[in-house]
C-alpha cells in the first residue's frame, strides 16, 4: 500500500461518512427498566447502550469471496453509530477488546487506524484482549500513548510493573445527563493464548474477585446509579472455566456484561440472576463489525 498513514485515514473517513448500513445485522434491542414508584419522570434517565467487540482490524467490509461480503467492518459501523448518536442524547459506547490482529491493516499500522477510529467515534472505554498483545505489551502501551482517547480499563490484571500501569485504569464514573454511570472491565486468563514473553510483569487476578471488589466501590463509595462491565471472559463454556455468564450468576450490583472474546452472535441479551437474586444483562456482538450490540436502560 502506497498511502501513508495520515492519508490513509483521511480516506477512512471519507469512506465511513458514506458507508451502507448493515441493518440485518443489528443486535435486537431489549429494554430494562428500574423506576422507583416515588420518583419523578424527570429523574429518569433513558440510556442507550451500543458495544463492539472482536473487530479484528477489520477495516473494510468483508470482501467479495467472503460469505459476508460487503458486511462488517468499522466503515460500516461508523455510519450506524453516527445516526444512533443523533437520536439520542444520552448514549454509552463501549467495546469488549481484540480490536488488534485481522488483516494487513494491522500489519501495516500496527493497531493505529482501529485506535484513530475508535477516538473518532466517541468510545467512552475498551479492555483489552488476548490478541491486542499479539505485537508485546510494550506495543500496546506506546499505541495507547500515542492515543490517548482511548479508554483502556481493566481491573483483574495486575499492572503495575509493565508499561502499561499508567495507561489502564481499573475503572472508569462518567456523567450522563444527572446519572453517575460506573464502568470497568475484565480480561482472560493469559494461560495457553498470550505468549509469556508478550506479557512480561503482566499479573493474572481472579476475574469474579476482582470486580466485585471493584463493583462494590462504584457502587457503594462511588454512589454510581448504574454500573456496566466489560469483559473479554467469553459468553460461556461448558467447563468451569470462568465466563460472562458464571462471573453475572456469581457477582451483585452489576447492571449488564458486555463481553467478546468466543464472537457469540446472541438474537437478545440474556438474563442472568446474579448472586442477589437480581437480574443482569449480558450480551455479546458477533465479531468483525457484523453486529452492533444495542441495550436500553430507563435508570
Amino acid at each position: 500500500m502506497s498511502l501513508n498513514r495520515k492519508r490513509f485515514l483521511q480516506q477512512m473517513a471519507i469512506m465511513a461518512a458514506g458507508a451502507a448500513l448493515p441493518m440485518d445485522a443489528m443486535a435486537k434491542t431489549l429494554q430494562s427498566a428500574s423506576n422507583s414508584g416515588n420518583k419523578k419522570s424527570q429523574d429518569r434517565l433513558d440510556l442507550l447502550l451500543l458495544h463492539t467487540n472482536d473487530l479484528h482490524s477489520r477495516i473494510e467490509p468483508f470482501p467479495a469471496n467472503h460469505p459476508m461480503a460487503g458486511k462488517g467492518g468499522i466503515a460500516n459501523l461508523a455510519t450506524l453509530i453516527q445516526q444512533h448518536k443523533k437520536q439520542h442524547p444520552h448514549l454509552l459506547l463501549l467495546d469488549c477488546g481484540d480490536v488488534f490482529q485481522g488483516t494487513p491493516y494491522f500489519n501495516l499500522f500496527g493497531g493505529a487506524v482501529e485506535y484513530q477510529w475508535m477516538q473518532n467515534m466517541g468510545y467512552h472505554a475498551t479492555t483489552m484482549g488476548n490478541h491486542d498483545f499479539d505485537n508485546g505489551i510494550e506495543h500496546l502501551a506506546n499505541m495507547l500513548e500515542k492515543n490517548p482517547g482511548v479508554g483502556m480499563l481493566n481491573c483483574n490484571y495486575q499492572l503495575h510493573n509493565t508499561p502499561l500501569k499508567d495507561l489502564v485504569q481499573p475503572h472508569k464514573i462518567i456523567q450522563i445527563a444527572h446519572k453517575k454511570i460506573g464502568i470497568t472491565a475484565v480480561g482472560i486468563s493469559p494461560e495457553n493464548l498470550i505468549l509469556e514473553r508478550m506479557i512480561p510483569g503482566l499479573v493474572y487476578q481472579d476475574p469474579v474477585t476482582q470486580v466485585q471488589k471493584t463493583v462494590d466501590y462504584l457502587r457503594n463509595e462511588a454512589h454510581c446509579d448504574a454500573v456496566f462491565v466489560i469483559s473479554h471472559l467469553g459468553y460461556s463454556y461448558d467447563t468451569n472455566k470462568i465466563d460472562d455468564l458464571k462471573l453475572a450468576a456469581q457477582t451483585h450490583g452489576i447492571t449488564a456484561i458486555v463481553g467478546g472474546h468466543t464472537h457469540t452472535f446472541l438474537e437478545k441479551a440474556t438474563e442472568v440472576t446474579n448472586a442477589k437474586g437480581q437480574t443482569v444483562l449480558v450480551n455479546q456482538a458477533g465479531w468483525g463489525g457484523l453486529m452492533l450490540g444495542q441495550l436500553r436502560f430507563s435508570i
